[in-house]
């Protein structure tokens, strides 16, 4: 029975420490992505999560949770319209390459003159 225990043990206590590995993580990443906080606070905060981890881990959390989730947020929008604007700017035909389109369109039936018309408007607008 004590194998049983021991393997009980061993697995809360791997879980656990994943569990703080992820949180210290999410913690340096945080302190990295505050302009606001000045350096020499940013270092007493690294300081303290090597002396005293669990301690300053917790207080960190308790103290600056709030702000962790809305500085995520804003580098996560951030990220997504420096992308957007990527592939807008990868993305993008010249007007004569989306008139020509529309024209083997014209040809093709698929479309009529008034739609070649107002997609030609569009191109040039």
């Amino acid at each position: 029975m004590s194998n049983v225990w021991d393997i009980v043990y061993l697995v809360a206590s791997t879980f656990l420490f994943f569990a703080y590995l992820i949180i210290l993580f999410h913690i340096v990443v945080d302190l990295f992505r505050d302009p606001w906080l000045g350096g020499g606070y940013k270092a007493l905060w690294l300081i303290g999560l090597l002396f005293l981890p669990f301690v300053t881990a917790f207080l960190y959390v308790l103290v600056r949770g709030k702000g962790m989730g809305t500085r995520q947020r804003s580098a996560l929008e951030r990220a997504r319209s420096d992308a957007d604007a990527y592939i807008r700017e990868v993305a993008r035909t010249s007007p004569a390459d989306q008139i020509a389109a529309a024209k083997a369109l014209l040809d093709a039936g698929t479309i009529n003159q008034a739609e070649f018309d107002t997609l030609k408007g569009k191109a040039l607008a």
